[in-house]
């Protein structure tokens, strides 16, 4: 089975399932693999959208009804709830909008906004903004990676293989150190 066939099969599947969860390495990806003319850039931006909201409404809706337990299991993160609320307070537009492009909390930012009074329309709303928002940043960033390697390697099939696997190994070291910073953050 080629690369091409490989993508152009499971592609879809596997974005929308990185997407509900943390997801910048897979829309990178595909991204270039939609400037590789493998998957249909209008469908990437729309599954990662839709995915990433359904992902962060999730974990609202599991802070809403679940936030009490999850603060006692993680204490780390129930440090963070009075600044979260602070931020809110002034600033919940933003915070919604800007949260899945921090670091260390795009799954527990939703899950602390959830515990807070925080109307849910309103979440979903600037929610549904912000992924549209991110969709076209960080996939734009794999098509953009696309075109730099492109103009790099002028017939680039013969190399396009590895540029994948580079681009998802630098992906994959980038959330391990990613994800070891933030435990060591979270014990200190």
């Amino acid at each position: 089975m080629s690369l091409a066939t490989l993508i152009e099969t499971h592609g879809y599947w596997v974005l929308a399932l990185g997407c509900l969860l943390e997801g910048e390495t897979i829309l990178i990806l595909a991204g270039f693999a939609a400037h590789r003319g493998y998957l249909h850039p209008a469908a990437v931006l729309a599954i990662a959208a839709a995915a990433g909201f359904a992902g962060d409404q999730f974990f609202f809706w599991l802070g809403r009804y679940r936030g009490a337990a999850l603060l006692r299991r993680w204490p780390a993160l129930a440090l963070q709830t009075e600044r979260v609320q602070r931020l809110l307070a002034r600033y919940h537009e933003i915070m919604i909008i800007g949260l899945r492009f921090a670091y260390g909390l795009r799954i527990a930012g939703p899950v602390l906004m959830g515990t807070t009074p925080l109307p849910a329309w309103r979440f979903a709303v600037f929610n549904a903004l912000g992924a549209l928002l991110w969709a076209a940043l960080i996939g734009g960033l794999g098509w953009v990676f696309g075109d730099v390697a492109e103009a790099m390697f002028a017939h680039i099939r013969h190399v396009e293989g590895w540029l994948l696997l580079g681009l998802a190994s630098a992906g994959a070291v980038f959330w391990w150190l990613r994800r070891r910073w933030s435990r060591r953050r979270s014990t200190r």
